[in-house]
């Protein structure tokens, strides 16, 4: 019997998270309530997906293995 086993891929971090070749995007963070408040300068930043840092880049890719 060969050990060719395959990783798991986590798939809970897989939904969150978009992959491209280079970067791993993300959403941004205190999107769902409370955004009545915000002023006109936090709503337009949390707009669409920011890049991750390389620290959690390295993490993302290490349970994310075919990706």
């Amino acid at each position: 019997m060969t050990n060719s086993m395959k990783l798991k891929t986590n798939k809970s971090a897989l939904k969150r998270f978009k992959i491209g070749k280079k970067k791993i995007m993300h959403r941004t963070v205190h999107q769902n309530h409370f955004n009545a408040r915000d002023t006109g300068e936090e709503t337009r930043s949390k707009r669409g997906y920011k890049q991750l840092t390389a620290n959690d880049e390295k993490d993302i890719r290490t349970i994310l293995p075919y990706s």
